[in-house]
């Protein structure tokens, strides 16, 4: 009788081996994924979990440790305001409100935050103001503001981005140097976000090129604090080494003191807008020289509002920066 349930429970086991294996390597290829990177002063990319279709009706709101759920067009209104100056043409507000409701969308498909869908700390997920801020920050301008901006959510309601029949990672930044960044630079590669043309230029942008001077102890210090490794014994003039940049034109990798760095290592350490820079050593000092702001991915937000006041509806904005992507409703 014990030889007879052995071999049963033997059989079982035989049958069923296959399967534990292939769940088992299919995990660990999954949790050998690069997460994202230091650099990221954004929205970060959570995993998303496939659901069935989104429902865009209301949104739960993780604010200052409290789940609130909202109207998701209220919600969205809040988001916009916090996200994007409110003289911004039409069009450009209609295609962040749609990028803003996909992203809230992907989030609540991640559940990264538990009972709440998403966060309103920007360098997790989206910012959001409320009534009280928006007041304070508009004044007299606060109806005509709160009323474009409402426009911009109503006409666009419940569409959202999506691809293979799920919500996308629509992520967005400030503005760009000429091209937007290839998503696999900084998170894992998407599809649908990869590098494309972006028209803002300094005319068109405030603050468009910034500049960072560092002694170099300083500069020094900090690369050490990174990467022990680094070798600084030669002359400042000699620390800087070979550049390689993407295809966007930004700094992929860069050597100093020998060593390798990221550019979005860089850029995290310095505080630079973005990881489209120069670096030089002159008159005594290291400069960056710093092109546009944000982490480059999907879509810019300076350039949708210049493709807008060209012509260009919300609809094309969105195909533009999120090539290969549906939208739908």
């Amino acid at each position: 009788m014990k030889k007879t349930v052995f071999l049963a429970y033997l059989a079982l086991l035989l049958a069923f081996l296959p399967y534990l294996l292939r769940t088992g390597r299919a995990a660990g290829e999954e949790a050998a994924k690069p997460g994202p990177t230091a650099a990221a002063v954004s929205a970060q990319e959570p995993s998303p979990i496939p659901a069935g279709p989104p429902s865009a009706a209301s949104v739960r709101v993780l604010i200052n440790g409290a789940v609130e759920e909202m109207d998701m067009q209220g919600y969205l209104t809040g988001v916009l305001a916090a996200e994007m100056p409110a003289d911004f043409q039409p069009e450009a507000l209609k295609a962040q409100a749609v990028a803003a409701r996909t992203y809230a969308l992907y989030c609540a498909a991640a559940g990264k935050h538990g009972d709440a869908d998403v966060c309103t700390d920007f360098n997790c997920c989206q910012a959001w103001q409320d009534d009280a801020a928006l007041r304070e920050k508009w004044g007299a301008d606060y109806d005509a503001h709160l009323q474009k901006l409402r426009r911009a959510v109503d006409e666009t309601a419940g569409q959202y981005l999506s691809y293979e029949g799920q919500p996308v990672f629509a992520a967005f930044h400030s503005s760009s140097a000429g091209a937007t960044e290839d998503c696999g630079q900084v998170w894992n590669p998407r599809p649908y976000l990869v590098s494309v043309s972006s028209p803002e230029s300094a005319e068109t942008v405030p603050g468009y090129v910034s500049e960072l001077v560092c002694a170099p102890l300083d500069f020094r210090d900090v690369l050490l604090s990174a990467c022990p490794e680094a070798d600084f014994s030669a002359a400042p003039e000699n620390w800087l080494g070979a550049v390689q940049r993407d295809e966007s034109g930004r700094v992929a990798e860069i050597t100093l003191g020998g060593q390798p760095f990221r550019g979005t290592e860089l850029r995290s350490l310095f505080s630079l807008r973005s990881t489209s820079f120069a670096l030089e050593y002159t008159d005594g000092h290291f400069v960056f020289t710093v092109t546009g702001s944000g982490h480059g991915v999907g879509m810019s937000q300076y350039g949708a509002n210049v493709m807008a006041a060209q012509g260009a509806d919300y609809r094309e904005i969105l195909a533009h920066y999120y090539p290969g992507t549906a939208l739908v409703q």
